[in-house]
């Protein structure tokens, strides 16, 4: 049965993603004039992601802390990553924001020329010069009023425990003078792991937007220390059963660091 769920349910994505795409042009070609921000398009492409947890009897989605974002506040938004299922329920915020994916993304059709027209911002993981292109344009966007959104682990976890979190979101928002977001995803790990594509079973899928930290909290602080604090927020906030591993990689990061300095 679940052989069969997942086989629908991909096939029901393609089918949507053909449909729709077009659609998505003609909101880009209707609002591009007179909407920099392309938030017609970004809110389209909302619905169009909720589409598959709607539609999922599997999944119950539920989101909390929606009231926590400010109407018209630019944020850096990060969250944890257990799944490719992220994606498609942080889109269920309905708020206005540009991701930060891998290049890869980026060539499936319909979906990834999609991400290209709202304007999403490439990375080409492990390549020193694509990172610093994403920095760049991720500066950009956040110069332009549109909140970013990233995945600081980097990768999915193959396990649905919390990975050790990179630099990069933590240099952009204190560079910017945009406060961090913290969002975090549970439940997405058990509905589909990292490794496969058949989906398993019912599964509660929960998605809550903490207390945003203020830029004022990230002033004249090594970039170390801000990661540190908001991966502790993280782990805290998913409980004691996840913490322990995930602590053991983020000190084996700190401890690769240190000798790289020595």
């Amino acid at each position: 049965m679940r052989l069969i769920g997942s086989v629908l349910f991909w096939a029901f994505l393609v089918t949507t993603s053909v449909l729709l795409f077009p659609v998505a042009v003609v909101i880009w070609g209707l609002t591009v004039p007179f909407d920099p921000k392309k938030r017609w398009l970004h809110q389209f492409t909302c619905f169009w992601a909720s589409l598959y947890s709607w539609f999922n009897p599997a999944w119950r989605v539920h989101v909390e802390g929606r009231e926590k974002i400010r109407r018209g506040a630019t944020y850096v938004m990060v969250a944890n990553h257990q799944s490719l299922l992220d994606i498609l329920v942080l889109f269920r915020l309905f708020a206005h924001f540009k991701w930060v994916s891998k290049i890869e993304n980026f060539r499936i059709p319909c979906i990834g020329w999609n991400m290209r027209l709202n304007g999403y911002v490439e990375l080409r993981r492990g390549d020193k010069h694509s990172i610093a292109e994403m920095m760049a344009a991720s500066a950009r966007v956040l110069d332009a009023g549109n909140s970013i959104m990233m995945f600081p682990e980097g990768t999915r976890s193959p396990d649905g425990r919390l990975r050790a979190f990179k630099h990069g979101a933590f240099t952009l928002a204190q560079r910017s003078g945009c406060p961090i977001l913290p969002i975090l995803v549970e439940g997405t790990a058990n509905a589909l792991p990292k490794r496969g594509l058949v989906l398993q079973g019912r599964h509660a899928i929960r998605i809550r937007v903490l207390d945003e930290i203020p830029h004022e909290k990230l002033l004249g602080r090594p970039v170390e220390d801000v990661t540190r604090e908001v991966w502790q927020i993280f782990a805290t906030a998913l409980g004691p059963e996840r913490v322990e591993a995930a602590e053991h990689a983020r000190r084996a990061v700190h401890e690769r660091a240190r000798r790289a300095v020595q």
